[in-house]
């Protein structure tokens, strides 16, 4: 009964403390989506901290009225997008290639994918040779560089691995040749772990900004998060709000603070919206790619 009373206390502090550490980190973005949806001058009496004072959608009216954020948002659609496909489509058939002991190359290009896991050109060379390629300024350097990524060919490796032998045999017998075998059956039974490569990699290029800040001279080809970026940095939220007091007949409708703030959400919110889709995926998958390095 004693050992009964002390494990409840023992979850009971646990619980506490997962609450405090749940709450430390969803309150951050929690504040910064009422401020965002809260009437920007009644925001600057400040006082903000539980709920939405007086409702407003004026921040993202002003916002959205800029045609460099809409620039923006197309290029990291096609970027989420094309580079995910491309990326998924890419890794699966080098990880379903390295699973074939009759490969010839096998062995030469699995050492090839782990010398770059230790040793990296550096942040110059990389340039130099991006520059050489053609994709300094160009949006396919958004995807290209990032087709391939060693750490997610060894996920899919290790769970292909584990498919039955005799099924693929099964469909070799009946006519299927390497292509077919990779498109209609491997494809099809690898859903989990291709949905946790695909999160990885889509979030990376949501998120990403170093490659639009390094190679992207041109703000039209920027991506979100660079404006976000940009507007974080300078004062250019500042200048969001004195396009939108001029619309207005030079009465103030946000602040530069409060545009940040619904800036914030625009380029977080996506992301939120998909994981929950894709999460279950996502623990399986990972749970399959781990019992085999």
């Amino acid at each position: 009964m004693e050992k009964k009373r002390k494990l409840d206390a023992f979850a009971a502090v646990n619980g506490l403390l997962m609450l405090l550490f749940a709450f430390v980190c969803i309150y951050p973005f929690y504040y910064v989506l009422i401020v965002s949806l809260n009437d920007p001058l009644d925001a600057q009496r400040g006082g903000l901290y539980l709920w939405v004072r007086s409702f407003s959608f004026e921040n993202y009216k002003a916002i959205f009225k800029t045609s460099e954020l809409l620039n923006a948002y197309q290029i990291t659609l096609f970027r989420v997008v094309a580079g995910t496909v491309l990326h998924v489509v890419l890794t699966a058939m080098f990880a379903f290639a390295l699973t074939k002991k009759h490969f010839v190359f096998r062995k030469f290009l699995t050492w090839w994918m782990l010398i770059p896991m230790y040793f990296s050109g550096g942040i110059i060379p990389t340039y130099v040779v991006m520059d050489m390629l053609g994709l300094v300024n160009n949006v396919m350097v958004y995807v290209l560089p990032h087709l391939l990524a060693t750490f997610h060919i060894l996920i899919l490796r290790s769970y292909l691995n584990e498919l039955p032998a005799a099924l693929e045999e099964s469909a070799v017998i009946d006519g299927a040749s390497d292509f077919s075998l990779f498109w209609r059956i491997v494809l099809p039974l690898s859903t989990p772990v291709l949905a946790t490569v695909a999160l990885f990699i889509g979030v990376f290029h949501w998120n990403d900004w170093f490659s639009g800040f390094t190679y992207m001279t041109s703000e039209h080809l920027w991506t979100a998060q660079n404006v976000l970026l940009k507007i974080i940095q300078t004062n250019e939220a500042s200048n969001i709000a004195s396009i939108s007091k001029m619309d207005s007949g030079f009465k103030a409708t946000v602040t530069a603070e409060s545009v940040k703030m619904a800036m914030l959400v625009i380029t977080t919110v996506p992301v939120i919206v998909v994981y929950p889709f894709l999460q279950k995926y996502f623990v399986k998958g990972m749970m399959l790619g781990s019992v085999k390095g």
